[in-house]
């Protein structure tokens, strides 16, 4: 599949947005949209299913990038999810099982393999909109910069989401995820804001391998779940992920603390090979299968 180019700063700048299907001709079954927004996101890409009919609505995942894309810049970091990660291509892939190794980039175990087809064998991949905001290079010991971004996230780009697209307006029905440093502010936004999310994910998250770290969010989950006590958490890690230890002392502490979770060890580096396979393929399905695909109650 040829892989799609963002929009040029100027063309965007003078249409305000772009909008187009994906470049393949649209057999991945998404459009992308290309939205300037305020600072510090800047740029922002959403992948909007194409679905049987004007009606259907989706349930809506914010998807965070790594710190390689934040040192592109806003207009390509913001393609990190989209182009960098191969995600178009696991939206095709998981529409049409079963998934295989190729799809993985080989990084998958048999057992893990046929789990992941029985589950979409019993119930078919139903969709998302995946918004991908550009995250910049933020200083993860300033709450008030972790706090300014995830204000962005969730009174600018969530209602404008829920506006231009078909997507499912309660917190039930939407999820945030990321990885490395996506995946670190993906856990503090998300616990830090259970109003506004139903789901949140991590994979290979830039934790702290300290035990302060893990104890920050261990009461950051615990704060969470009091508050939202619903709320779907997961874990992920991989085998030659550079955080694994800090991802694992969290898993340790949260499962000591009571704070049920998903957690999984899966093969592979913390590298692009792992996010273009089993890092898009793990988000889709995971939050696929978490997130409500109804309206259910609002909270906002």
């Amino acid at each position: 599949m040829a892989e799609p180019q963002p929009a040029s700063d100027a063309a965007v700048e003078a249409d305000g947005d772009a909008a187009r299907a994906s470049a393949d001709g649209g057999s991945t079954g998404v459009t992308l949209l290309e939205w300037v927004m305020p600072s510090p996101i800047e740029r922002a890409v959403i992948l909007v299913p194409r679905g049987p009919t004007p009606e259907q609505r989706f349930p809506v995942v914010i998807a965070l990038h790594g710190r390689g894309e934040a040192m592109k810049g806003p207009a390509l970091g913001a393609m990190g999810w989209p182009r960098d990660y191969a995600l178009e291509r696991a939206f095709a892939r998981m529409a049409s099982p079963p998934l295989v190794e190729q799809d993985f980039e080989g990084l998958v175990e048999n057992a893990h393999l046929a789990e992941m087809n029985r589950a979409l064998a019993a119930r078919r991949f139903g969709g998302l909109i995946v918004a991908c905001p550009y995250v910049p290079d933020i200083d993860l010991s300033s709450a008030e910069a972790m706090n300014d971004y995830g204000k962005v996230l969730a009174t600018e780009l969530l209602p404008r989401v829920r506006k231009e697209t078909p997507a499912l307006a309660s917190a039930e029905a939407t999820g945030i995820d990321g990885v490395s440093l996506g995946g670190i502010v993906a856990l503090r936004v998300g616990l830090g804001r259970p109003e506004a999310f139903g789901a949140v994910g991590a994979l290979q998250p830039a934790i702290r391998d300290s035990a302060a770290g893990a104890a920050e969010l261990t009461e950051l989950a615990k704060s969470a779940r009091g508050r939202r006590p619903a709320m779907k958490l997961r874990l992920t890690t991989s085998e030659r992920d550079s955080f694994r230890r800090a991802v694992n002392r969290t898993h340790e502490a949260w499962r000591a603390s009571g704070i049920a979770h998903d957690f999984a060890v899966l093969p592979g580096p913390h590298d692009y090979v792992f996010n273009r396979g089993p890092g898009a393929l793990e988000l889709l399905f995971w939050h696929d299968q978490v997130l409500a695909r109804g309206e259910g109650r609002t909270t906002e």
